[in-house]
């Protein structure tokens, strides 16, 4: 399952983010705001009709992500 696909309210764990090209820029920039395997990931919000931004917390931390950004980060199979 992808963090754009997560129910708000429901708690996930991220298991990796995905490169779409060699040296991705956006998959980086992910990582370093902390999206990396093993941390605890929650939306908190979606945009109106289901579109974006999505708002997601990581700690005490919240993003708000475009869909197509919160689509690179798949989540572990077993829930937290």
């Amino acid at each position: 399952m992808r963090l754009s696909e997560l129910e708000p309210g429901i708690p996930a764990t991220i298991d990796q983010v995905e490169d779409r090209e060699d040296l991705d820029p956006v998959a980086d920039r992910l990582r370093a705001l902390g999206f990396v395997p093993g941390e605890p990931v929650q939306v908190v919000a979606v945009g109106p009709l289901g579109g974006d931004p999505i708002a997601v917390r990581i700690g005490f931390t919240r993003f708000a992500l475009r869909r197509a950004e919160a689509n690179r980060i798949v989540l572990d199979d077993r829930r937290t």
